[in-house]
């Protein structure tokens, strides 16, 4: 019995990857429709994002199974539970990569630095999500206490996309409306860390018992 129980416990650590394997997928995607003007991969957003629901019902599914069939000890429960949580905020990451998609067609002609600033968004999003699943599955809390560090990083970034948001404001645009599609994307970014610190959060309880906030 404990052996098929670890079976679906090492198929429970390789979903993980592979949901969050798409989650950077689809930031890249994102990332691309807005630095580099390539619409197509709004399609390619999307359907990633359809991706990351699906496998969240499918881990979603399993974690079920494990806590109604096989009876798990106290560890085995919080590794789980900690499960449930994650993939929860990592189906949100995913539908934020979507909407930064969908707004990206409309900010071609935003100020540049502000682009460079967000790609810079982007590429923190991206580490703070790996690393949190990868701090799951190597069960390290070093690497999820680093990636609750990175939030502040992050932070830091959106404050100063929106500072040169609101000069470039200040200093009149035609494009005002772009600049604040500018800065909801750059919201969506600072979602992204804020779940990707979640990840951590629940990765930490899973191996302490205790949980950061």
């Amino acid at each position: 019995m404990r052996n098929r129980f670890d079976e679906q416990l090492l198929q429970l650590n390789t979903e993980l990857l592979k949901m969050g394997a798409l989650c950077e997928e689809a930031i890249s995607y994102a990332v691309k429709c807005l630095t580099e003007r390539k619409p197509e991969m709004k399609a390619y957003a999307i359907e990633t994002e359809k991706m990351i629901d699906h496998k969240e019902r499918d881990i979603e599914s399993l974690c079920m199974k494990l806590l109604m069939h096989q009876q798990p000890v106290a560890t085995d429960f919080r590794m789980i539970t900690s499960a449930l949580k994650m993939i929860s905020d990592m189906e949100r990451i995913g539908d934020q990569a979507e909407d930064i998609a969908e707004i990206a067609e409309y900010v071609t002609n935003a100020d540049f630095q502000s682009k460079v600033d967000i790609t810079d968004m982007a590429e923190t999003a991206v580490k703070m999500v790996m690393n949190s699943i990868d701090s799951y599955i190597n069960k390290n809390t070093d690497i999820a206490y680093s990636v609750i560090a990175m939030d502040d990083t992050m932070d830091e970034l959106f404050i100063k996309v929106k500072n040169q948001l609101i000069n470039s404001v200040k200093k009149g645009t035609d494009n005002a409306e772009a600049l604040i599609d500018m800065l909801m994307i750059a919201k969506y970014f600072e979602r992204i860390g804020d779940h990707a610190e979640n990840v951590a959060e629940w990765v930490i309880f899973s191996i302490t018992g205790n949980h950061n906030s």
